[in-house]
């Protein structure tokens, strides 16, 4: 069952027998409560916010993983999407948020350490987004937080004073990166690592000119400020319905912008990403594009295309392990 059949399915389920989809608390927790807490932070005023720490509290709800240790709940780790489902449909009735809307409501928990990413491998959940666009990573509530909001007054506010210091931020944050650091050396991160593989040798051996706007090598933020001015100085302005590329190139001379999809398990340039883009590049008055799908191994690439043959007419092929030319789809 999808996952947003079956949260809705989970909401019904509780109205018919007179519960409410949601209690008033989780863990002792109010909505009133987090509002107070959000509000010294500066993000009292978003609702959508303020529903994501009500769900990563949610310890009563059973976990959406279908792989995690028996017992497991939404609090112990929660998808984008999972939480996209629990705002959006299980509290609210609605439909699930949007989950390119992430930015906005999950991006300033992250940026002030109340929230921390985590992958579910082997039914535990270990520190850091390992292994980019997993379908384990996840996120969960900073523990020191969970203290403060369970705190009684007046403790909370001091609790709070010290916790958003200057110095214990930056402390959370080295401590974070350390973990993940270390956690991302357990887990194989192939298709992060066949992303940059793409750009540092493909592009600059068949793409000579083009510069490197953005890539989504990872799980963090889905665009860097960083990328976002390299963007705006292309004239190109991506919007939550444009399709988010591996890796987007631009050349400023010939003004034509080169997507890059590298596959290890779904995703080649299909029509249907072609036509996404193409309405991007006229939208933005580029003046074409270019398309590539990257495989790691010719053993990959047969075993994708010998089940789906979706890579698109006039785009081009790359293969890591025989990395000295290109091939391209002709009709």
């Amino acid at each position: 069952m999808a996952l947003h059949d079956k949260v809705l399915e989970l909401r019904n389920s509780r109205l018919e027998v007179g519960k409410p989809a949601v209690p008033e608390a989780f863990q002792g927790v109010t909505r009133a409560k987090i509002g107070e807490v959000l509000k010294l932070l500066s993000h009292g005023s978003n609702a959508d916010i303020a529903d994501c720490v009500f769900a990563l509290l949610d310890d009563e709800t059973p976990s959406w993983f279908a792989n995690t240790r028996q017992g497991g709940r939404v609090s112990d780790g929660a998808t984008t999407a999972h939480l996209a489902c629990h705002i959006g449909i299980l509290q609210r009735g609605n439909g699930k948020l949007d989950r390119e809307g992430r930015d906005h409501w999950i991006k300033p928990l992250r940026e002030w350490g109340a929230i921390e990413a985590i992958t579910l491998v082997d039914r535990e959940m270990i520190a850091g987004h390992v292994k980019a666009k997993s379908p384990n990573s996840c996120y969960r509530l900073n523990e020191e937080l969970v203290a403060i909001l369970k705190a009684p007054e007046p403790e909370w506010r001091d609790m709070l004073a010290k916790w958003a210091s200057v110095d214990a931020a930056r402390s959370r944050r080295t401590f974070q990166a350390e973990m993940e650091e270390l956690s991302r050396k357990l887990v194989d991160s192939g298709h992060a690592a066949l992303i940059r593989a793409s750009v540092r040798h493909y592009a600059a051996r068949f793409l000579p000119g083009y510069r490197l706007l953005y890539i989504d090598d990872s799980d963090g933020d889905r665009v860097s400020p960083e990328e976002r001015d390299k963007m705006e100085q292309a004239g190109v302005a991506l919007t939550l319905e444009d399709a988010m590329p591996d890796a987007l190139l631009w050349h400023p001379e010939t003004d034509y912008l080169w997507v890059i999809e590298a596959v290890t398990s779904d995703g080649e340039v299909d029509f249907h990403k072609v036509n996404q883009v193409k309405r991007l590049v006229d939208r933005c008055g580029k003046s074409g594009v270019g398309f590539t799908t990257t495989y790691r191994t010719w053993k990959e690439a047969a075993a994708r295309q010998s089940a789906h043959k979706n890579i698109a007419v006039d785009t081009y092929v790359w293969i890591q392990e025989d990395p000295s030319k290109q091939f391209k789809v002709e009709g």
